[in-house]
């Protein structure tokens, strides 16, 4: 059982921020499930877990300084794909596919969205072989 109801990130432009999610988190398994309110997007398997969306009091939204939000990865092959595909739809780095040392066997990869919020994605799987 998980923890969260749901996540959200800011942005300034809906467009712009599906098309760099859709792209980013297709390898992960995780699809664009529709309009969320009149406020953005939503992404999940089922059920909307993950929120892009204008920020609801008018202000222009910023991403949160230390926040990240991080998706699970069936494999290792699939944190890479994360990484390339965000990277072709507009993302910047913020750390390549690779090791990570927190945990055993976790493989990790970091990007900056489009507007500046940061993601990552990782495998807990051992290398297979």
């Amino acid at each position: 059982m998980g923890i969260f109801t749901h996540n959200c990130v800011g942005t300034n432009d809906v467009e712009r921020s599906g098309r760099f999610y859709d792209a980013c988190l297709a390898p992960l398994g995780i699809r664009r499930l529709g309009e969320f309110l009149d406020q953005g997007l939503a992404y999940g398997d089922r059920a909307a877990e993950f929120l892009v969306l204008r920020p609801i009091d008018g202000e222009g939204a910023i991403p949160g300084n230390g926040v990240t939000i991080g998706f699970k990865a069936p494999d290792r092959q699939a944190v890479s794909a994360f990484h390339a595909a965000g990277l072709a739809a507009g993302g910047t780095d913020a750390g390549a596919p690779g090791p990570r040392g927190a945990v055993p066997h976790a493989f990790g990869t970091y990007l900056l969205d489009p507007d500046g919020n940061k993601i990552c994605a990782y495998c807990f799987k051992p290398p297979a072989g």
